[in-house]
């Protein structure tokens, strides 16, 4: 249950601390007193988004921090330990709001995301707010409300992912179907341009090899002449060579070096190069015999390389990239003659997916209609209970609908106010006090069946008074027997009900405007239940008729 709030610098808020208990407690206090901001700050604190003009003016920051006791709470205990922010029993949710728009969240002093804030605060607080009435009349939420009574979130889940399974394979069937005709034209394009590929069989690295021998075989004849020239002044020579001068070299330096060890650094060098000299002339002349002038080999070199880059040019790429695209064509050819574009194949895959959803969505529909009906005999007691005597709820659900992530079911609320009159929309029967408490007697249908143990209502007695307010001040203190239950409201029926009794005031003081929040005694409960009667001017007679409603609570 909800300990302690603790509330700093947060809209007209300088300072608040506010202890609670189980049971019903009531919030009173004058319009515009800052009630609802009390919420405000619970539903930032359970992961709403943040807004910087929250903050108190003239202050940085705004702190807002809640407290929850887990004794007998183990689904919230399981969520801590799985997500290591256990704390023997304890849950405090701190959330910083910051003036630069920035905001922290803390869970047990652990930092904390909004996702992981929602997900823990959807275990232990239920807030229902004064305008739902509003948007029960879109079907979305009406199936929402349904789903949440049917308690199959497993059942959900499951449809939703075979619809995502069902409805994919059907996106891909027609892809397959509509193409059919351009993937042939792909498959016969391919097949040539990888038989172009394959009978050029070109490999990694060959246009830098080919590039090479053409450039030989073209300058043949130059190379032949000019290695020559080499050879010739190397060793050819007979008069005169390089070899037969530095051998000359050689021997007088060996000569020489025998009367002086100085000179045989000198001989060694000299000897060194005589013996490079003769290495580069074997081997030039090796590549000069070697080398062939072959018109035919020419002829065959600059064929090749001018098949490769006409077929790089065609494909757009570098002549380097054919052996690369050669790969890329010759599997993409492979995927689109295999079975994953296999038509049949496809077709029965999708037919057997079709089979498995419709039979869950056909689960699901079964059990929304079970629940449907339980749930509308529900809904109209409560309903003839706030004063629509002969009022009828009727939750109608089609199941023939178009298939989609929530099932195969169209569900439509519907609602009877007067005798012999068949159930219609809500939209089109219900005026505005009259969705208000349909919308009311949903929520404490759902509550009663809701494990949270926190329910908390903003004024959502709104549209009543009356016998019909004390019915539910009834209702709401019936739910606090067994739970933590927390109602902002205005009427004194309700809250004369409560087990605990909270007045927002509002004061001014120095320029400067702020909300305070009060726990009640016996005689302040009295004297406020009699303003809420009353007015401004509380008399007697007031008095008298508030102390009447308290004493009559039990």
């Amino acid at each position: 249950m909800l300990d302690s709030i603790q509330i700093k610098n947060f809209a007209i808020i300088d300072s608040l601390q506010l202890d609670l208990d189980t049971g019903l407690s009531a919030l009173t206090g004058e319009t515009g007193a800052g009630k609802s901001i009390l919420l405000d700050a619970l539903k930032l604190a359970a992961g709403d988004r943040a807004e910087s003009d929250s903050i108190r003016s003239g202050s940085q920051r705004a702190d807002i921090s809640v407290c929850f006791r887990l004794d007998q709470h183990a689904a919230a205990k399981e969520w801590l330990a799985a997500n290591e922010m256990d704390a023997d029993g304890e849950c405090v949710i701190r959330r910083v709001l910051y003036a630069n728009g920035r905001s922290k969240a803390f869970i047990n002093g652990y930092s904390a995301t909004l996702i992981q804030l929602r997900s823990l605060c959807d275990l232990l607080i239920d807030i229902h707010g004064q305008h739902e009435h509003q948007s029960l009349q879109k079907s979305q939420v009406q199936r929402q409300l349904l789903d949440a009574f049917l308690g199959e979130p497993g059942l959900i889940a499951e449809v939703a992912q075979k619809y995502r399974e069902y409805h994919d394979l059907q996106q891909r069937l027609r892809q397959v179907r509509s193409g059919s005709q351009q993937r042939e034209q792909r498959v016969d394009l391919l097949a040539l341009y990888c038989s172009e590929l394959q009978q050029l069989d070109f490999a990694e690295g060959e246009f830098e090899r080919l590039q090479q021998d053409y450039r030989r075989l073209a300058n043949a004849g130059n190379l032949i002449a000019k290695t020559g020239e080499v050879l010739e002044l190397l060793y050819d020579d007979e008069e005169h060579n390089l070899q037969s001068a530095l051998s000359l070299c050689e021997q007088r330096l060996d000569e020489l070096s025998t009367g002086d060890s100085a000179l045989s650094a000198s001989h060694e060098l000299i000897n060194a190069a005589l013996i490079q000299v003769r290495e580069a002339t074997v081997e030039l002349r090796a590549y000069r015999d070697g080398i062939d002038l072959d018109g035919e080999a020419l002829e065959a070199t600059n064929e090749r390389i001018a098949c490769a880059q006409n077929l790089a040019r065609k494909h757009h790429v570098e002549v380097s990239a054919l052996p690369s695209l050669r790969r890329d064509m010759e599997q993409e050819l492979e995927l689109l003659r295999g079975d994953s574009f296999d038509l049949e194949t496809i077709a029965a895959e999708f037919e057997k997916a079709r089979e498995d959803f419709l039979f869950s969505a056909g689960e699901l529909s079964l059990k929304r209609k079970q629940t449907a009906a339980s749930l509308s005999e529900q809904i109209t007691q409560v309903m003839q209970q706030l004063g629509m005597a002969n009022g009828r709820f009727a939750i109608d659900i089609e199941s023939d609908q178009e298939p989609t992530a929530n099932g195969i079911d169209h569900i439509r609320y519907l609602v009877s106010t007067n005798p012999g009159q068949a159930p219609k929309s809500l939209a089109r029967v219900a005026s505005g006090g009259e969705l208000s408490r349909i919308s009311l007697a949903i929520q404490v249908i759902m509550s009663e069946s809701s494990q949270i143990p926190t329910l908390i209502f903003d004024e959502v007695d709104s549209g009543v008074g009356g016998g019909i307010a004390e019915i539910v001040g009834n209702k709401l203190r019936l739910l606090g027997q067994d739970r933590q239950v927390l109602c902002v409201t205005h009427l004194p029926q309700v809250a004369s009900r409560a087990h605990h009794h909270f007045r927002v005031e509002k004061t001014s003081a120095g320029g400067a405007t702020t909300t305070a929040v009060a726990a009640l005694d016996e005689a302040e409960r009295l004297e406020e239940v009699a303003r809420m009667l009353g007015g401004v001017k509380i008399t007697e007679q007031s008095r008298a008729h508030a102390s009447e409603m308290i004493s009559s609570r039990d």
